[in-house]
């Protein structure tokens, strides 16, 4: 398999010493060789498109610790091509401008649902895109910034820009880039308090392995509320059966494993 011919000749030695060189410097502390090695997973998954994004929140390392880091990549082999960093605010995610283009369009066509956690509301409700024409327009903003990024340059460098974000409802919007297909929204004038304390959620994950002996990457990690899941069964059936439409398009990764539990929680931070 493609993974295991990769890694013979790579070792992950390599791949965590890229991260502490690059992500490392100066005052920061280096990241633990497993979270040097998840990160390296989570990187590789979006470069294959499992997902759209990587949150990047090791330390505080910005985008151009993270340039380096992924150049590092490159220069071992580990990438084929550029990725890119999208700062929206204080945070650096990494994405593939296409595949996560990709991604907002069907965004666009209605595919996702959200779930409003207003503290205004007694329980968590469901709603649509076309329910929340603001958080539409910005995302069919972002589609644009990315698409100007791939007519302007190349696709074997890796690249960074900056989306001013000042009024963005930040929690869902990284939902949106992140692929959960059940993203919660809230209105910001309320503050950041939600309506889901102690309500039962369903938290989906989604892992996947890569080294032979290493923990499994978590791909995916989420949640609904169980009150609402019978209604949005079909959008999250959708999500998995594309997901593992995708995973056998791939050889880097094995053993997809989705699954879910239902838990209480006094508080829910967002």
């Amino acid at each position: 398999m493609l993974l295991l011919d990769l890694m013979s000749s790579l070792r992950p030695q390599l791949l965590v010493a890229a991260a502490q060189q690059t992500l490392g410097m100066g005052k920061r502390r280096s990241p633990p060789q497993a979270i040097c090695l998840h990160l390296a997973g989570e990187v590789l998954a979006v470069a294959r498109g499992l997902k759209p994004a990587v949150l990047y929140d090791c330390n505080c390392a910005g985008a151009s610790e993270l340039q380096s880091y992924l150049e590092e990549l490159q220069g071992l082999g580990f990438l084929t091509f550029g990725l890119h960093i999208l700062e929206i605010g204080e945070n650096s995610l990494i994405v593939s401008p296409e595949h996560v283009c990709q991604h907002l369009e069907q965004v666009l066509l209605g595919t996702i649902a959200f779930v409003d956690v207003s503290s205004c509301q007694p329980h968590p409700s469901v709603c649509s895109l076309d329910q929340l024409q603001d958080l539409k327009a910005l995302v069919t903003e972002i589609i644009t910034h990315l698409q100007g990024l791939q007519r302007d340059l190349s696709p074997s460098a890796v690249s960074h820009s900056r989306l001013h974000s000042s009024d963005w409802n930040l929690c869902t919007v990284f939902g949106i880039l992140l692929g959960y297909p059940v993203p919660y929204t809230f209105h910001l004038n309320q503050g950041d308090d939600n309506c889901l304390a102690l309500t039962p959620l369903r938290v989906f994950t989604a892992r996947i392995s890569w080294l032979l002996g290493r923990p499994p990457i978590l791909l995916y990690s989420f949640s609904v509320p169980e009150s609402l899941f019978p209604g949005l069964r079909h959008i999250l059936n959708t999500w998995e059966k594309d997901l593992r439409t995708r995973f056998r398009t791939q050889n880097d990764f094995t053993d997809l494993s989705i699954s879910s539990e239902i838990v209480t929680l006094p508080a829910v931070a967002l």
